[in-house]
């Protein structure tokens, strides 16, 4: 093992000892150390880590996270050999968030109806995806959350959801509309009907039983956006099961300002609620909707206001 190596995971154990899953980040830079063993370099330098982030050349998206992901073990690498260089910040182009696409009241409707046409008939696929879909869209959940839950982790006697270990590490609950409650509690009975003893530990589970996969699940959901007319054919871009959790927290925060909440009081319980990190996180959908952004310039205009 190479000393580089030999650092890379002492690095990548202190950041996953610090709540980081760094799942990805840990590919990235074992690439980056076989690059560098490759050359027989054994000291980071701007100008291979530039070289390593920048491949491929057709792939510009990606250049800016690659050069993030040295630029942090460069920084801890500084501290054993000084000779190190931290590749410097902004030198890449950054990859852009995509603008959220919220859905209408209307499109929602025409999601789930075409789901539950889908076959078999008498299977309990069409069931899944119009429950699945349904969820993620009155809750705010991430798709990855969704699809593993378990059986304990949704309370269909208290009306809960346990979300466990998401995406920055973190469990949060989930209360839900009795709407909502009544509709999972449905699914459930079809479910267990359905497979009995063959129903695995999943809460949302495949036609036979399995956990669901995020591919066929993205699958389903372009199959279905192109039937109701969300994507034309041979799209490879548009509306995504993503955007079904942006057109909750929009929805939620366009409702707030026009019944006149106190949306700054209330932006950490919406943050906490849909499993993000810190608030800055949920202050992106204001200049990510324009609707939002409206809105919010019209409470600061009534703000200073001065009366006559």
């Amino acid at each position: 093992m190479t000393g580089l190596r030999s650092e890379l995971d002492g690095y990548l154990r202190m950041r996953q000892g610090l709540g980081y899953k760094y799942q990805h980040q840990a590919r990235r830079l074992a690439d980056f150390v076989s690059f560098m063993e490759a050359r027989q370099a054994t000291t980071i330098t701007t100008k291979l880590a530039m070289a390593w982030a920048t491949l491929p050349p057709d792939r510009h998206a990606s250049w800016a996270l690659r050069l993030t992901d040295v630029r942090g073990f460069a920084r801890h690498l500084v501290n054993i050999d000084p000779l190190t260089e931290t590749p410097p910040a902004g030198v890449l182009p950054g990859l852009k968030r995509a603008k959220p696409y919220i859905y209408s009241d209307a499109e929602i409707d025409r999601l789930l109806e075409a789901a539950l046409a889908l076959p078999p008939a008498d299977g309990l696929r069409r069931w899944t995806y119009h429950h699945l879909f349904g969820l993620i869209a009155v809750t705010g959940m991430r798709l990855s959350e969704a699809i593993k839950l378990q059986h304990d982790d949704v309370d269909l006697e208290e009306g809960v959801l346990t979300v466990r270990q998401t995406k920055f590490g973190k469990s949060r609950l989930v209360p839900l509309h009795p709407t909502t409650h009544a509709a999972l509690l449905s699914y459930a009975e079809r479910r267990d009907a359905h497979l009995g003893s063959r129903c695995g530990p999943h809460f949302f589970v495949a036609e036979r039983g399995g956990r669901l996969l995020h591919q066929y699940v993205h699958r389903v959901f372009w199959r279905l956006s192109r039937e109701i007319g969300l994507r034309r054919p041979g799209d490879h871009s548009g509306p995504r099961v993503h955007d079904l959790r942006h057109r909750f927290a929009v929805r939620t925060l366009l409702s707030w300002y026009r019944e006149g909440t106190d949306v700054e009081r209330q932006l950490p319980a919406l943050s906490t609620y849909l499993g993000h990190a810190c608030v800055r996180d949920t202050y992106w959908y204001l200049s990510a909707c324009p609707e939002l952004m409206q809105a919010a310039a019209q409470r600061l205009d009534q703000r200073w206001t001065v009366e006559p």
